[in-house]
């Protein structure tokens, strides 16, 4: 094991250069899954004539895929009719689809979770199902969401390593070139991207019990 070689200036540059990278993957798809899965799960909710049909397919399709088959689809598929992607717009599309997904089950899985009365209350005062929807269904459910949320934000940014096969060059994809460079940095390298992952993650973890300390 060389610590020494493996922790050169050079290899760490390079490695903050994969993270960079990973972190505006994940931050891109959490923000765009969030607000599609946000969407979806309300129309779901709500049981919009068609539309609600449409995106329970949409849902129940992507769920039982893998997460690799929809970055392989779109990396090198769609080209073939046309449509081309960069490297880090692929991963971030393929992942925000993928979670949008899982976000939506979510979304309304807690707006589902608001007790009726409370609803019935609300429309029996005059309020109208928007109004009822925003002002009291929404507010509650979002605060019972933020522990799944974070859940599913940590799960996507654990994700972005699988978009090395596509050779997008985030922290794996360039841990993987270090390990490359000489078989006595591996464990080393590893260490560093377990410790980095755990960091990220765990901070991630800090803010949702926060969130929900702040919401009991």
């Amino acid at each position: 094991m060389d610590f020494a070689g493996a922790y050169s200036a050079d290899n760490l540059k390079f490695l903050l250069d994969g993270l960079y990278i990973t972190l505006i993957v994940a931050f891109a798809a959490i923000v765009l899954s969030f607000v599609l899965g946000c969407i979806i799960g309300v129309v779901r909710y709500t049981k919009v004539p068609v539309l609600s049909q449409l995106m329970f397919l949409f849902v129940e399709l992507i769920r039982n895929l893998p997460l690799l088959l929809i970055i392989f689809f779109i990396r090198f598929a769609l080209p073939e009719v046309g449509i081309r992607m960069g490297l880090i717009t692929a991963a971030i599309a393929g992942l925000t689809i993928f979670e949008a997904a899982m976000i939506a089950e979510i979304v309304r899985g807690g707006l589902t979770s608001i007790d009726k009365g409370q609803i019935e209350a609300a429309r029996s005062s005059g309020l109208s199902n928007f109004q009822t929807l925003w002002h009291i269904v929404l507010p509650q459910g979002l605060r019972r969401m933020v522990p799944p949320l974070v859940s599913q934000f940590i799960s996507l940014l654990k994700d972005t390593s699988l978009a090395v096969v596509i050779s997008l060059p985030e922290l794996m994809h360039n841990a993987g070139i270090v390990i490359g460079h000489g078989y006595t940095y591996t464990i080393p390298t590893l260490l560093l991207v377990a410790v980095v992952y755990f960091t990220v993650n765990f901070m991630l973890s800090l803010v949702s019990r926060r969130l929900e300390t702040k919401s009991i």
